[in-house]
């Protein structure tokens, strides 16, 4: 198997227009703004308010390759995307997310917050700083590019939450569009979400595949 590139979380089920960024506000949408920055507030407190989550993942690339899986968050800064298909592990330990691939003995590293994920895993990440709505057309749903106008080569990735009330801080987080430095494109949608769900932070260690390397990680 080839060893993906880092914005290789790529998902189905998300619409394009979702990328669309907001250019500006008309004078007539000025009432609205005030909303939007509530909205940034309360999703970045909706993500905070995470403590874990399980659900499964369906994702895909520009190419049309589809993976599906299982998903473990559990804040701060951990997670664990299990492939049904392959041989393929990608988990973030805290500080840094690896991508592991058995079949080939290979493994990759890079720091949490020079990664896309950095805006749902890294804490220090407020959305109200470094993201922005963007346009749905649909009132249940809350569109957020987030990106680090300092560091371009960090790529960006666009949440999609659901209004709903008895997820935490009010949203759901249904999934996303991770968008490296040099443009390539993956998404991500997640289903049967679970939250709050016990997950022992054994789950975030793996055997390393590299030859001469003895011992789960972290």
């Amino acid at each position: 198997m080839k060893m993906p590139a880092l914005s290789s979380l790529r998902a189905l089920a998300i619409s394009a227009a979702l990328l669309i960024p907001v250019v500006g506000l008309a004078p007539a949408s000025i009432a609205s703004a005030q909303t939007q920055s509530n909205d940034l507030a309360a999703v970045n407190k909706a993500i905070r308010s995470i403590t874990t989550l399980k659900a499964r993942f369906t994702q895909s690339d520009a190419r049309g390759q589809i993976q599906t899986g299982t998903v473990l968050l559990k804040q701060p800064g951990h997670i664990r995307f299990d492939y049904d298909s392959d041989d393929l592990l990608i988990v973030a330990d805290g500080k840094s997310l690896y991508m592991i691939d058995y079949e080939v003995a290979q493994q990759q590293r890079y720091p949490i917050r020079n990664s896309p994920l950095g805006a749902l895993l890294d804490p220090s990440r407020d959305l109200t700083r470094y993201g922005k709505l963007i346009a749905t057309g649909q009132p249940n749903v809350v569109s957020i590019e987030a990106r680090d106008a300092a560091h371009p080569e960090y790529g960006t990735l666009t949440l999609i939450f659901a209004r709903k009330a008895s997820a935490p801080g009010g949203f759901e987080l249904t999934g996303w569009v991770a968008k490296d430095a040099q443009g390539n494109r993956t998404t991500l949608s997640l289903s049967g979400i679970s939250y709050g769900v016990p997950i022992a932070d054994s789950q975030f260690r793996w055997r390393d595949p590299r030859p001469n390397q003895v011992g789960p990680r972290r």
